[in-house]
């Protein structure tokens, strides 16, 4: 897809609301010019030099330091003979190793893979062949490097290269890395298949610049379920990736102001990838990382650095919320924090402010999108519940679900599908699933919404995700949204169960607050049922220590599913 895309069908006379109901402190109808993911980060390297880029842990890397590390990956891979197109994957947690190797990987004209460490043999194992990975970076960390040689093995992936974490670290911190963590750390083995991180990067740097186009290609291929169903990898173009990365930075009243941003969130994931890693390099920004969410951990961070925004998903803030040391942590430097990945309940949401003097503001994305389709204003009206306003150049139009070629009536919801410079090329080896996402030059969501007389969205729920009551539709949002007003309630998630009378019954699972744990799930129901609609009521409230979540530590619906249906 390109810029064009944005033209809206000729059907659609109306000019779309944001023309005059825009919110950010920008301009809606804006072009971005096309432009490669290594031309963002050199121009940005050369411009900020010795500024810190990567706080990891204590140990700085400066702009100029990290791009002398891409440019001795791009360097080393060439020399492995890997150039234009070549898929490189990347199997780490934000280390240090991540920046220089996904950079570096994209100056060389390679593809980059990105893999989630938490990934078993056998799905790492389809995405390499899925994708056609050639050589895959990981650590030699117990949790990663096993789970790659056997991949390695067993999958048509030609080469390993190995990072260590204690490397990366500052001094003190290696010494006790070695000293002390030595059990979570394998050996690399004596393969000429496996090359270590030190010795790929052990040149001058002087690599060849590969001829980009922008629009055309691939700098990644992320993965997703997608919305049809299987996991597919989106094909994302320079263009998609620097394009979103500027849309997210134009949102941004105070983008020149100070930036240091905290980069818990995983890199692998596309809400991390555009709004951490490409904005803040865009930006000239600094990136506090860690290689994985820890609430101590986290406002640890906080508190040493300043930082100046915390981007997170809900179950995050919660977490943060929970931890005792919160009442300790500074949380005066921080201007926005940003949550995305999943539905931010009111009261966490009103919860996290009120501890933090932060503002959150909801934001919403696909792997799809790059990152980001629209967001709520940093400043200024701040809907909760929402998804705010499209970012710029950003076309969202609502159809009916059973006929995507038609518009709902205003007011009324339907079926999201939007255009914009950051939608994804395509799927990659699957015209199949582009023609099932694919309408009129829009990208389908498959996630049902509302637009208000401002221009604000509501999601109201996936499609996939309602239930089938008798002849009605239930949305297990809206049973949600209600649960979150019981004081004991912690997290929620409804689902449908079978019922041989009407088809379906929504069915609630529910954690609680601290000091709740009593509660009964009975007792929930009888004080929830009375607030709903007949066919909303569930049929029962299960208590639970936890509910299951994504990678990324969102509430997984999914998962739940099928834990209920095996239970059966």
């Amino acid at each position: 897809m390109t810029d064009s895309a944005m033209l809206a069908p000729e059907h659609d006379d109306a000019p779309p609301i944001w023309t005059t109901h825009y919110n950010h402190p920008t301009q809606w109808d804006q072009f971005f010019a096309p432009m490669s993911m290594p031309d963002m980060f050199f121009r940005s390297a050369g411009r900020k030099g010795e500024a810190p880029l990567i706080d990891f842990m204590g140990r700085k890397y400066s702009y100029a330091e990290t791009a002398s590390g891409v440019c001795r990956v791009a360097k080393g891979l060439q020399d492995m003979g890997l150039g234009k197109g070549d898929r490189i994957g990347l199997f780490l947690p934000n280390v240090p190793h991540y920046v220089a190797a996904y950079y570096g990987a994209m100056a060389a004209g390679c593809t980059v893979v990105n893999f989630s460490p938490l990934y078993t043999v056998d799905e790492l194992t389809h995405q390499v062949e899925d994708s056609g990975t050639q050589v895959l970076f990981t650590l030699s960390a117990a949790a990663l490097l096993p789970t790659a040689l056997e991949v390695l093995e067993k999958s048509s992936l030609e080469r390993l290269i190995v990072g260590s974490v204690a490397g990366a670290l500052p001094g003190g911190k290696s010494l006790f890395y070695r000293l002390f963590k030595g059990k979570e750390t394998v050996k690399k083995p004596d393969d000429e298949r496996i090359t270590s991180f030190s010795t790929l990067i052990d040149n001058d740097g002087a690599f060849h610049r590969a001829s980009i186009r922008p629009d055309q290609d691939i700098a990644l291929l992320q993965y997703t379920g997608g919305t049809t169903g299987t996991p597919k990898g989106a094909m994302l173009t320079h263009q998609n990736l620097t394009a979103n990365a500027r849309q997210v930075n134009r949102i941004d009243p105070d983008h020149d102001a100070e930036d240091r941003i905290l980069g818990v969130l995983p890199f692998f994931h596309v809400f991390a990838n555009t709004c951490v890693l490409n904005r803040t390099v865009l930006n000239g920004g600094e990136m506090v990382i860690l290689p994985r969410f820890d609430a101590v951990q986290a406002l640890k961070a906080i508190d040493r650095t300043k930082v100046t925004a915390l981007p997170g998903v809900p179950t995050m803030y919660q977490a943060l919320l929970d931890n005792p040391r919160i009442e300790q942590t500074n949380f005066s430097p921080l201007r926005a924090c940003i949550s995305g990945g999943a539905p931010l309940p009111a009261e966490v949401k009103k919860k996290f402010e009120a501890k933090t003097g932060a503002k959150v503001v909801e934001g919403y994305g696909l792997t799809e999108s790059s990152g980001v389709v629209s967001a709520n204003p940093y400043e200024g009206l701040n809907k909760s519940g929402t998804i705010g306003q499209p970012v710029p150049g950003t076309l969202v139009r609502l159809v009916d679900k059973e006929d995507p070629n038609k518009e709902v009536p205003k007011g009324e919801p339907g079926e999201i599908i939007f255009s914009g410079p950051q939608v994804m090329k395509g799927y990659w080896n699957r015209p199949d699933a582009d023609e099932e996402v694919f309408i009129n030059g829009y990208l389908r969501t498959g996630d049902v919404g509302q637009i208000d007389e401002d221009g604000y969205i509501r999601i109201v729920d996936r499609i996939k995700d309602m239930i089938a009551v008798g002849g009605f539709k239930v949305f297990p949002s809206e049973v949600e949204k209600v649960l979150y007003q019981h004081d004991a309630v912690k997290e929620a998630l409804v689902i449908g169960v079978a019922d041989e009378y009407r088809g379906e019954s929504p069915k609630a699972f529910v954690t609680l607050e601290e000091g709740k744990t009593e509660v009964a799930g009975d007792a929930i129901m009888q004080w929830l049922n009375p607030q709903l609609g007949k066919h909303e009521r569930v049929v029962d409230v299960v208590t639970r220590d936890e509910l299951p979540k994504t990678l990324i530590g969102k509430l997984d619906r999914k998962a739940l599913r099928a834990e209920e249906a095996d239970a059966v």
